[in-house]
């Protein structure tokens, strides 16, 4: 899948036809290596090209792609540690950042998932399991793999603009740790998505879900392949 290099310039991005959030500067960890190409304004989200993309046919295989990816780099570290003769007590999932405009946002999520769950935390780093990036696309915002053992989560700039892209942002680092979309749910639940509409600004997990990530990922990845997740799609659909 080709991706959307990222505006190298905040000044263009200001002048750009969609107004960006104006947020935290980029963290220091180096900017993942990708072949974004600028988004135009053809590629810009809307409620209509959001929603033509739940549920679509690519959905499933993404998913598993995306998932397996992290964990397979997720274990091979764990297997270096213990290797090592360092104790492992919970699984440690490396990020990158290459999305500057929603820094805080990521950061915030990150703390959010950390204080959440014990089996698996999120760490920002150069040796990364997957990374963050932005930009404009009709599908909003998404987890997806990168088709060569890592994944990413796409957070989209229009759609922060009409949802909490805190919300939105934790929703999709949800995908990584193994949570599908239940967009029927309501506020309290995070991976409901926009399901309740754009006035939901709640970006925490409920109970229900931080106990199903600590079951996926106890005693590093038991149990955590019987899980049936759904990823790739749109997650923030306007109902």
């Amino acid at each position: 899948m080709s991706h959307r290099r990222i505006l190298t310039s905040f000044a263009g991005l200001a002048a750009a036809a969609l107004a960006v959030p104006a947020l935290a500067a980029s963290p220091s960890t180096a900017a993942p290596a990708t072949d974004h190409t600028v988004a135009t304004v053809s590629t810009v989200s809307t409620a209509a090209t959001r929603a033509a993309y739940v549920g679509s046919p690519q959905d499933e295989a993404a998913t598993k792609a995306f998932y397996d990816a992290v964990m397979k780099s997720a274990r091979a570290k764990m297997a270096q540690q213990a290797k090592s003769g360092r104790k492992v007590t919970a699984v440690t999932v490396t990020y990158a950042v290459d999305a500057p405009t929603f820094a805080s946002q990521i950061s915030s999520s990150t703390q959010i998932w950390n204080s959440s769950v014990s089996n698996v935390k999120l760490v920002e780093g150069s040796n990364y399991d997957f990374y963050y990036t932005e930009g404009n696309d009709p599908r909003g915002s998404y987890a997806s793999t990168d088709g060569h053992g890592s994944g990413y989560v796409f957070l989209d700039y229009a759609q922060a603009q009409e949802y909490d892209p805190t919300r939105i942002t934790a929703h999709e680092t949800g995908h990584v740790l193994g949570l599908p979309d239940h967009y029927t749910g309501p506020c309290s639940e995070l991976m409901s998505g926009g399901g309740p509409g754009p006035s939901c600004t709640n970006a925490n997990p409920n109970a229900t879900e931080a106990s199903k990530v600590q079951s996926l990922w106890a005693n590093g990845f038991t149990g955590a392949r019987k899980a049936a997740t759904r990823v790739y799609e749109v997650t923030m659909p306007v109902r």
